[in-house]
């Protein structure tokens, strides 16, 4: 089934709206990607309105990973998600999205970017792993 961004047939008083029209293409959405810690990495480039493109995270190994003290990224592993505030149950799964806290090689991180949507992870760290 379709998934549509179309107006709710409903009104705030429980009551019925009418039907205007049909469903039009430029109303169409798709379903979430959920980008998963995986040990392959995996782009998919999906077309978008008005014939762009857009780069979606299925499968991520590596994240940029920025130390505010240092002031630089570095590009490390990716090791498991440890709380994601989207869904209580991705964290399980290993899903990551906005805001998604990850344990890295360099240490726990908050995810910045959409990676179903952007098309990469990029995460500022939090906790420095101690050595």
């Amino acid at each position: 089934m379709a998934v549509s961004h179309s107006r709710d047939r409903k009104k705030i008083s429980g009551g019925r709206v009418g039907k205007k029209r049909d469903k039009i293409k430029k109303e169409l959405g798709r379903e979430p990607t959920n980008t998963k810690i995986e040990k392959k990495q995996k782009v998919k480039q999906i077309r978008t309105e008005g014939g762009n493109h857009k780069n979606r995270v299925v499968y991520a190994m590596y994240a940029n990973v920025l130390d505010p003290k240092t002031k630089k990224a570095k590009k490390t592993k990716l090791l498991t998600a440890e709380e994601t505030p989207a869904n209580r149950n991705f964290a399980r799964r290993n899903i990551i999205t906005k805001g998604a806290i990850v344990k890295t090689e360099m240490g726990t991180a908050r995810v910045t970017s959409r990676p179903g949507q952007d098309g990469t992870v990029n995460a500022i760290l939090v906790e420095e792993k101690k050595k």
